[in-house]
């Protein structure tokens, strides 16, 4: 019997690619799989929390010189406003004090005496060199001081005419007089108004700004310092080390800047406080006296000017007299000369009124007005010694202003330059400390 043997069962297999086909790469990960595993485990939660503190480290940094920069500009801001302020001041003191000049020469008849003259060209001019300086300072008082540039020309214009016909003893000019008077009250000085409320309110403004950049740095300061206190409790639990030295001297350097920064800013903040209350506010005040009290001396010019018909012109000065007392009250404490030469200047005012108004005597009254009598008891003598004393401390208070906010500024510019790198050598000494740990899960 012949034994036969089958062939084994063909198995099937693919076909060969063909020659020069490429083959299929193998998978790889995805990348959303290789970041979530490098953040598995606990060496992906100890980078997690690197990353946090080193980002927020940064950011607490970049809060210390936003802060300090907000306020120190603030407080700059303060002082170049409060600079721009006197200026306008300045302008409505020079132009006031001209309309007296020009006012009280007209009670002289015929040519004005020199120094009167000269005194209304100098605060003209004046005048004129603070609105130009005032213009370059703030672009945005250019418009409102141009237009009380075009008004000063009109009132000069009236002033030369009025000038003009009373060296030759023509009535008509006392009517230039008046329409200068009121171009000067109804057009120059309403502008006048307008730029001193536009400072006061940028200054104020900038005042309250000063105290917000302390907000900045206790906020950064304390949200870094929770992440950091987290973060070392984080790692004590899991590492059973207690602390992590780098990282504590990073949270140490944080919480140093923090304390140092808040208070230089507060102390910075304190010192613009107290500027606005002493210094500032007497400087305004003396400004405001001194503007009134021009006022006052060319209302008591008017009021003799009219000839028994001024009643009004005599109300005029009752209320700028009154506005010099109670802004010297309010600068009490530097203003107790200056409330005693005012004084004396009102005693000669009562005396002219009653020269004028009482005994009919127009010519005695004039010449107490116009400094024409023998002795010093007349109004050019007394109200020159108010006006040069009132322009010596307004100087003074100014300056004081302006030197006080800029030491202000002065303290504050250290901190605002060491936030930063700060905030990135507490990021670096988190990266130092973590890598430690880091280093024993490889």
């Amino acid at each position: 019997m012949t034994q036969t043997h089958s062939a084994p069962p063909a198995t099937w297999s693919p076909p060969a690619p063909p020659a020069g086909t490429a083959q299929p790469a193998a998978r790889t990960p995805s990348r959303r799989n290789a970041v979530a595993q490098w953040f598995q485990g606990t060496p992906g939660r100890m980078r997690a929390f690197l990353i946090l503190a080193a980002v927020v480290s940064i950011l607490f940094g970049i809060a210390a010189a936003q802060g300090h920069a907000q306020s120190n500009g603030a407080l700059e801001r303060a002082e170049a406003n409060a600079a721009q302020l006197v200026r306008i001041q300045g302008i409505h003191t020079n132009l006031v004090s001209a309309n007296a000049d020009a006012t009280n020469a007209f009670l002289v008849g015929g040519l004005e005496p020199p120094d009167q003259r000269q005194h209304f060209v100098d605060s003209m001019a004046a005048a004129a060199r603070l609105i130009s300086e005032a213009s370059t300072a703030q672009p945005a008082d250019q418009n409102v001081l141009g237009q009380l540039n075009t008004t000063l020309l009109t009132y000069n214009g009236l002033i030369e005419q009025a000038r003009a016909n009373n060296r030759q003893g023509l009535p008509i000019g006392s009517q230039y007089l008046k329409d200068a008077n009121a171009v000067l009250q109804d057009d120059s000085l309403p502008l006048v108004n307008a730029l001193v409320q536009a400072n006061q309110k940028r200054v104020s403004d900038e005042f309250d700004g000063i105290g917000h950049g302390t907000i900045w740095v206790l906020v950064g300061g304390l949200l870094t310092l929770v992440v950091f206190g987290i973060t070392l409790r984080w790692l004590a639990r899991r590492t059973h080390r207690y602390l992590n030295i780098p990282i504590v001297v990073g949270a140490a350097l944080v919480l140093i800047v923090t304390i140092m920064g808040g208070v230089s800013l507060s102390s910075a903040s304190g010192a613009a406080s107290d500027t606005r209350s002493d210094a500032y506010a007497k400087t305004l005040a003396l400004s405001t006296a001194r503007i009134a009290a021009y006022d006052a001396r060319s209302n008591e010019s008017l009021t003799l000017i009219a000839r028994g018909s001024g009643d009004a012109f005599d109300k005029a000065y009752n209320d700028a007299a009154a506005e010099v007392d109670d802004q010297l009250g309010k600068a009490s404490g530097t203003t107790d000369g200056l409330q005693r030469l005012w004084g004396k200047y009102k005693d000669v005012h009562k005396k002219i009124r009653t020269a004028d108004a009482t005994n009919g005597n127009w010519d005695g009254a004039v010449d107490m007005a116009v400094g024409t009598t023998k002795t010093a008891d007349n109004s050019v003598a007394t109200f020159k010694a108010f006006d040069e004393q009132s322009a010596g401390q307004l100087q003074s208070t100014s300056d004081d202003v302006s030197s006080q906010l800029s030491d202000a500024r002065g303290s504050i510019r250290f901190f605002g330059w060491l936030g930063l790198p700060i905030g990135i050598l507490a990021a670096l000494l988190v990266a130092w400390g973590m890598s430690q740990r880091l280093e024993e899960y490889r």
